[in-house]
Order: structure tokens, then C-alpha cells, then sequence
């Protein structure tokens, strides 16, 4: 006999204008997400709409989340990854299952755009729905900042934490990098001058060098602790994730302690990058993803993601639900002019994503 869980009953209800609870007291959906990447009523709205209970554990890298998908029988129902390089290789591995799009209404309303970048890695966009898009800047403390270099210092450079003799004299208020070989070696790569994206031998020594050179200098690699050491002023330059910075910026201003931070775009190029939502292929219980990424598709529930951790979204019918402060700010929704200066991080092989590794693991070593 097989059993037909609440959820997939459910999700087969087509054209319901609401969601309406029918799931048994006890089913569960287990989410595995970025830290800090929903909106303070995502998990209670989506439980009251569904009935299912939302399960949610947290991780800071791609790392972490993909040493889990292969492995296998991770628990975990949806996964958060980024979709190049890491769904994209993901999807070549055959991780995750096909979507039932019958049961996603709204897929229509998502930017086409970002579905058609999308559907270069996931061909008819089979496996990936887009969540947030953001970039990877710096998050400064401007008065720290002036105050070691000068007030007319430049800040739209890398080389507040590339080149040595800056990164020195700001060492003592703290540097931070992400602990992400792929963010760190493009970011340096475009430094650089070279193709952020380069696996070249001549050019990935270059970087190491550079990076090496700065190491003194940098007081972690971590890819969250930065935001509440930037909010209490513990940091005064942070390479990070830019919902991140503003959410740092926003506890600054909360705790009205006379930190002020800000998010800047490098002018030597940044990455951008887009998040998606992927079931696992042995997902305990796809019916329950299914609905949860159909929740998220409401363009209220996905405004309200974006206006909690200031993260831009691709759901284009969500705007009229977003704070006018992330609607119209130009580091959240970039204009054409700064969109030039972005690049996408390319795939890369198992192999080169271990030598890659390998690299940054010694360096963080500092060998």
C-alpha cells in the first residue's frame, strides 16, 4: 500500500486562490538555508497557509551545503545553493529532482531575465527556482576607514584588502574576507586586471601571491561573522555578501552607536550571483517543498524576504511590495551602468574545485 502524504493531496488541489492548512498536525518540511535569508514571518505564514511545520538549519558557504547533497540522505527537503558554479554542477550530478511546475503557480511572474540565465546551467529551467540575487562588495566603516587612510581616500577599490601597504595601515581596526575560495580569488583575479574567472596556472599564482601578501593583515575568514562584528563596529573593511552588509548597517543604526557602514561595488568588477531553491532527490518529502517554494512564489511572502535581509528578488509582480529604501536603492537593484562592471562566476570541474580548494586551505594556513 502506498501512503499519499497530506502535502501532495495538497499541492494536487489546483487553482485554490489561498493555501489553505490541510497537512496532518505532524508533517514536517526540513529546510537547509544561507543564515539570515528569510523574513521574520517566512516560517510561521508559510506553517498557517500549509499546516506543515518548517524544520530550518543554517549554513554559511556553498562548501557546506554541497559536501552534504553528495554524501546523500541528507534530511533536508529544499536547499538554498547558488546556481553558478555550484547548481550548475550539482545539476550535471543528477542531485536533484525534476520540478512539478503544475504545482507552482506563479513561475510566470519571475524575471525572464534571470530564467533565461538560469536555463543556460538548467535547460527549460527543470530543476532551479531563482529565491535572491545579490552581489559581493566591501562593507565598510566609513569613519574608520577615512580615519586610517584620509578622508579623500578612495573606497570603490579592492585594494582596501588587496593592496598591501592599505591593507596594513587597516589591519589593526580589521580586515575580513569570506571564507569562499571562489569569492576570494575572482574578487582578487579582478584586481587584478585578469578574468575574474581565470583557472589559468600563471594567473591563480598571482592571486595566491596577493592574497598571501595581505594575510597579516586579515583578522578572519568567515562568511557571517562579519555582520555583527561590522555593526558593532569590530570591523572596519569586511568582503561580504551585500544583503549582509546592509543588514549589518541597519542593527548600526538600530543600536544608534555612531557606527556607520557601507556597502560598496568595487570598480575593478564584482561578482553577482543568483540563489535558487532545489530539491534533493532523496528529499524525505518533495510534496512539502513543493508547496514551500509555491509560497514563495506569492509576491508578498518574497517582498517580504527582500525588505527583511535587503536582498533584491526575481519575482517582478513582488515590487509594488517592496520598502520604497530597497526598491529604489542602486546597490540593491543595481542600475545598467553598475550591472557592466558585475561578472557571474563560470563552473568549474570536481577537479578544479578540489585544487582550488587545496590552494585556499593553505593559504588560509598561511603556508
Amino acid at each position: 500500500m502506498q501512503r499519499t502524504s497530506t502535502a501532495l493531496a495538497f499541492l494536487l488541489t489546483v487553482g485554490l486562490p489561498t493555501y489553505a492548512a490541510v497537512s496532518s498536525a505532524n508533517e514536517t518540511l526540513h529546510l537547509y538555508n544561507w543564515s539570515d535569508y528569510v523574513a521574520e514571518d517566512t516560517l510561521s505564514g508559510f506553517a498557517a497557509e500549509t499546516g506543515i511545520k518548517p524544520r530550518l538549519d543554517v549554513y554559511d558557504s556553498n562548501e557546506v551545503l554541497e559536501a552534504k547533497l553528495f554524501a546523500g540522505r541528507s534530511g533536508y527537503d529544499l536547499v538554498f545553493p547558488t546556481a553558478r558554479p555550484f547548481g550548475a554542477r550539482h545539476i550535471k550530478a543528477e542531485l536533484y529532482l525534476p520540478l512539478d511546475k503544475s504545482k507552482l503557480p506563479g513561475l510566470d511572474q519571475l524575471d525572464p531575465a534571470i530564467m533565461s540565465q538560469l536555463a543556460s546551467i538548467d535547460p527549460d529551467n527543470a530543476h532551479l527556482v531563482p529565491y535572491m540575487w545579490g552581489t559581493s562588495g566591501l562593507g565598510i566603516n566609513r569613519d574608520k576607514v577615512q580615519s586610517a587612510l584620509g578622508e579623500t581616500a578612495d573606497i570603490d577599490t579592492w585594494a582596501l584588502i588587496f593592496d598591501p601597504e592599505t591593507a596594513a595601515k587597516l589591519g589593526a581596526c580589521g580586515i575580513s574576507l569570506l571564507d569562499d575560495p571562489t569569492e576570494v580569488y575572482s574578487a582578487a583575479l579582478a584586481y587584478l586586471g585578469k578574468d575574474p574567472n581565470s583557472l589559468d596556472k600563471d594567473d591563480l599564482d598571482a592571486a595566491s601571491a596577493l592574497i598571501k601578501a595581505i594575510h597579516p593583515y586579515v583578522r578572519y575568514f568567515h562568511s557571517s561573522q562579519y555582520m555583527s562584528d561590522l555593526a558593532n563596529g569590530d570591523l572596519c573593511v569586511a568582503m561580504g555578501y551585500s544583503g549582509d552588509v546592509f543588514q549589518a548597517q541597519s542593527r548600526a543604526e538600530e543600536a544608534d552607536r555612531g557606527v556607520v557602514i557601507d556597502y560598496v561595488l568595487p570598480r575593478e568588477g564584482a561578482a553577482v550571483w543568483t540563489d535558487v531553491m532545489a530539491i534533493p532527490k532523496d528529499a524525505p518529502n518533495p510534496a512539502a517543498a513543493h508547496a514551500f517554494i509555491a509560497y514563495m512564489l506569492q509576491p508578498a511572502a518574497i517582498a517580504a524576504v527582500s525588505n527583511a535581509v535587503y536582498y533584491a528578488n526575481p519575482n517582478l509582480a513582488a515590487t509594488p511590495f517592496l520598502d520604497e529604501a530597497v526598491r529604489e536603492d542602486p546597490a540593491i537593484y543595481p542600475p545598467d551602468e553598475v550591472k557592466a562592471r558585475l561578472f557571474v562566476p563560470s563552473e568549474r570541474s570536481d577537479r578544479e574545485i578540489r585544487d582550488l580548494n587545496r590552494l585556499w586551505t593553505r593559504l588560509k594556513a598561511n603556508r
